[in-house]
Order: C-alpha cells, then structure tokens, then sequence
C-alpha cells in the first residue's frame, strides 16, 4: 500500500519547512506559514483531494459505467453513459467508449484503451467535463476512483484549522537507519494490510520515555513518510491518523528534524471516497499531540 494519495502531492513547502531545525522562532513561524499556504492551494486544486466523488471496485468481466442508475458502477456526476471497462483474468483494465460526444481518453477521441492504473505508473485518465475517472489497485482488486472538479467538497471547502505553531514540537530525533529495510505489516481503513518498506527509526525522547518512529520508504526522490496518530486523534484530530513529511537524512547523518507543526491531515478526514493507512504500534503516541492540522470542520460524506 502507498501512501493515500499521489505522490505528485508531497509539497516543497514542507520539505523546506521540515529542516534546518537551528531556525529562530520568527523564521520558523514563517516557514510553517508557507508550508501551510502551500498545502492549501495544492488541496483546493482541480485535481486534489477535494474533488474525489467515489471508488467503485470492479468485477472480473464487463463493468458498465455512468450515472444513469442501470450501470454496473454508478457514479455520482457525468454522463449516463460512460462505457464499459473490462478486468481481464491477467489483471489488465480496458475502457471501451460509450458513442458520446465530450468523452477523451489521456485528452484524445478514443474508443478503446487500455487504462494504466495508478501507484507507481501514471494512470490513463477519462475525462468528462469536469469528471474524471482512472484505476486503482488496492490489494489486487481493480476499482475506479473518480473525481469532479466541480464537487462540493472543493466549491464549499471551509479552511483548514491548526494548533498554534510552537517551536517546542520542532524536535531532533536520532535516526537509525537499518542494514536492510524491513517489511513493515501496514493496515488501511478499508480492512486491507500490506508489508511496506521502512528504512530505519527516529527515536525520542519526551517525558522521559523513549519513542521510536518507524516511517514508510516510498522512495529516495520523496520524503519519508510517517504515519501517525496521538491523544488528541478522535476529539481535536482526526481519528484514523495524521501524516508527517520529513526529508531524508543525508548519508551518514544520525539525526533527523520532525516537525510536528507539520502534521496533516490524511485525505480520509476530507473525503469517504480514499484508502487511508492506519499507523503501526510504534507510531501511535499515548500523549497529545498539540501541533499541526486540527480535524476537518466541514463537510466529510
């Protein structure tokens, strides 16, 4: 399992605003400033998590697709009549165009084609006005995610909401690297679990009591990925978990910045429609965590 959306969101803001931990509190305020200015305008865009309107799993064979209600996969918003895609024995994905004007295929008239799916490729896109349909794998089982530029949950997004910045959660941990990653067994709030890479630990210590972060690998050319979750998820956080971004740290280096002020929200907290991971054991602390995104205020189903 990958991380809960594209890689293509990892925002350079936060990978800024993850390091240099020797920064004063004036430019640290200022780079959480950025950082949060960033994710905002990635979260609003046409193609962001806002804009997810459904997740439909496929069955082996013929799946008809459109809104109108006699299809196989009823989507939310477009035309009633999409086409059909087909999930063969060998796992391969095809569309078949419904005769429809406005419907294209990676931004062309087409009428059949094979449709990539996401996480690592990039997924064949087909687009209707403002919807936009692609596969996903999710534990071997193709499904269809779907998004709309025009859902209310962009055009009625309320903000986002966040503890005060404070430097004290701007904290040094030491960062083992392992000889060899190791398979870590990672659950998602679908029910799924899937061994993920993790690289090394960050270990702390705060209270007294010692904490070792276990981050997912999900590649050098992107930062490590933790999953997180603390007192505050349920009440002022959101339930399932919090993700934090942190750069990697350069060869032979032993420590590594976490900022928590930094922590966000997974897109479950913005739209029923995505595939979230749960954090491991390691990563679920029994304080809270007053840094970072607060719980969704707005509209969630």
């Amino acid at each position: 399992m990958r991380a809960s959306f594209p890689l293509g969101l990892v925002l350079s803001g936060l990978i800024v605003a993850a390091s240099g931990c020797g920064a004063g509190g004036s430019a640290h305020r200022a780079e959480m400033e950025s950082a949060r200015a960033e994710r905002l305008a990635k979260l609003q865009k046409p193609d962001g998590w806002l804009t997810l309107i459904g997740l439909h799993f496929l069955k082996d064979g013929a799946n008809t697709v459109g809104s109108a209600k006699d299809n196989d996969v009823v989507i939310a918003s477009g035309p009633a009549r999409v086409g059909t895609v087909t999930v063969a024995a060998d796992g391969k994905v095809t569309i078949e165009v419904a005769p429809a004007a406005g419907i294209k295929v990676d931004g062309e008239e087409r009428r059949t084609a094979e449709m990539r799916w996401s996480e690592p490729r990039t997924p064949t896109l087909v687009t209707a006005g403002t919807v936009t349909l692609f596969a996903v794998d999710r534990g071997g089982k193709k499904a269809l995610r779907v998004k709309d530029s025009a859902s209310k949950r962009r055009t009625q997004f309320v903000g986002l909401d966040y503890f005060p910045i404070e430097p004290a959660w701007r904290i040094e941990a030491r960062w083992e690297p392992f000889e060899k990653s190791r398979l870590v067994p990672i659950a998602s709030m679908l029910g799924q679990t899937a061994p993920e890479p993790v690289p090394g630990k960050a270990v702390f210590v705060r209270d007294g009591k010692t904490y070792e972060l276990l981050p997912i690998d999900e590649g050098r050319d992107v930062p490590l990925f933790f999953v997180i979750s603390d007192a505050t998820s349920g009440k002022e956080t959101y339930g399932g978990c919090r993700f934090l971004y942190v750069p990697w740290p350069k060869e032979g280096d032993t420590k590594i910045g976490l900022d928590f002020n930094l922590a966000e929200n997974p897109p479950c907290a913005f739209t029923p429609f995505s595939t979230c991971p749960l954090p491991p054991k390691e990563n679920r602390f029994p304080f809270a965590l007053n840094a970072g995104e607060k719980n969704y205020r707005g509209a969630h189903d």
